[in-house]
């Protein structure tokens, strides 16, 4: 450990070991292991939260949690650390600077999981909340892919109120601006929105666009939004197929309880009852 990394553990920065856990973490999550990724997070939070150290160094604690509750909440489990997300915000307000987007990280996901909840109206607020908060942040960091994450969740969450044109509008104006995954996402954004809209044959066409590969989180979203639309066209036999494909992606990485999981076995059982 070299002498500025004593400095900055001293001043109650990550110990470089803790570093390594979250490093961890990360990668775990990208690749899908939610569980694994949990523990690595939570072996942290209790290694700090002994006799030494909690007080002293709480921001190793609060990014130890971040982790280990967005790894929940990927898999599916967000109702299971709802109460932890929403302390972890609280104490996270404590943060200055560029130091904040921690919090509105964490603001971010709490509001995916009150969407999964069925609270979209608290969802919005937060959302909303994050995209100020972004604006006054642009001069001291980065801030252009957290911005396109909030506005993803907007749009979530106005679906989830059936203001589906605003939806859409948000998901044409940032697609330009979008790479990669943060592109996908918004893709299915307009998708989501333009199926909501009754627009099925424009859903279809853009959900059949090359991608590419979606985060483990997001799995089965494409397929179920293609069996969605077929459905409503009345092309039963195909909707079904990709709603098992939906299915069978669902359950590659994401816990039986999840909320798409219950979307897609819905969905199977009005094709059967067509």
């Amino acid at each position: 450990m070299s002498a500025a990394a004593w400095t900055a553990w001293a001043k109650g920065a990550a110990a470089p070991w803790h570093e390594a856990a979250f490093d961890d973490a990360y990668h775990l999550v990208r690749e899908g292991r939610y569980e694994e990724a949990e523990a690595r997070a939570r072996a942290v939070i209790a290694a700090r939260q002994g006799m030494w150290g909690r007080d002293r160094r709480p921001v190793t604690v609060w990014q130890a949690t971040y982790y280990a509750t967005i790894a929940a909440a990927a898999h599916g489990r967000g109702a299971a650390v709802l109460a932890e997300q929403e302390a972890l915000v609280e104490e996270l307000e404590q943060l200055d600077g560029a130091n904040r987007d921690l919090l509105l990280s964490a603001r971010l996901n709490r509001a995916w999981v009150l969407i999964d909840e069925g609270r979209p109206v608290e969802a919005e607020v937060e959302a909303r909340v994050v995209l100020r908060e972004l604006t006054r942040l642009r001069h001291l960091t980065e801030v252009w892919q957290l911005e396109l994450s909030a506005l993803t969740c907007l749009g979530d969450t106005l679906c989830a109120q059936d203001e589906y044109e605003e939806a859409e509008t948000i998901a044409r104006g940032n697609l330009p601006r979008a790479e990669k995954q943060l592109a996908t996402l918004l893709h299915r954004l307009l998708i989501h929105s333009l199926s909501g809209q009754g627009r099925h044959a424009e859903a279809l066409a853009e959900s059949r666009r090359t991608f590419p590969e979606l985060p483990p989180y997001a799995s089965g979203e494409l397929e179920l939004a293609r069996a969605v639309a077929l459905h409503a066209l009345g092309r039963t036999g195909e909707a079904e197929t990709d709603a098992r494909r939906a299915l069978a992606a669902c359950e590659r990485y994401l816990h039986p309880a999840h909320p798409r999981v219950g979307e897609v076995h819905a969905l199977l059982a009005r094709i059967a009852a067509a």
